[in-house]
């Protein structure tokens, strides 16, 4: 008998998988967690997490912000 057993989503990721989605070095992404432009939660001295709504949030400003950009580069020419 199989049993459909969907995993559910996740609501956090590690700085590394953020890296891999974003395709940046893990380097890069914790240095941008420490600084606060990624939005983190560190949850011990050294390890941070990335809420799945948090990332989705400040991915979707990132289109609207390049959006606003290249309309106003349009209006300039």
């Amino acid at each position: 008998m199989k049993t459909d057993s969907a995993k559910p989503e996740r609501l956090v990721f590690t700085i590394v998988e953020t890296a891999r989605m974003l395709g940046i070095s893990r380097g890069t992404a914790y240095m941008l967690a420490n600084s606060g432009d990624i939005p983190a939660i560190r949850i011990s001295k050294r390890r941070f997490v990335v809420p799945r709504k948090a990332l989705e949030d400040f991915l979707s400003s990132a289109d609207k912000m390049r959006g606003n950009q290249a309309e106003s580069e349009e209006k300039d020419t």
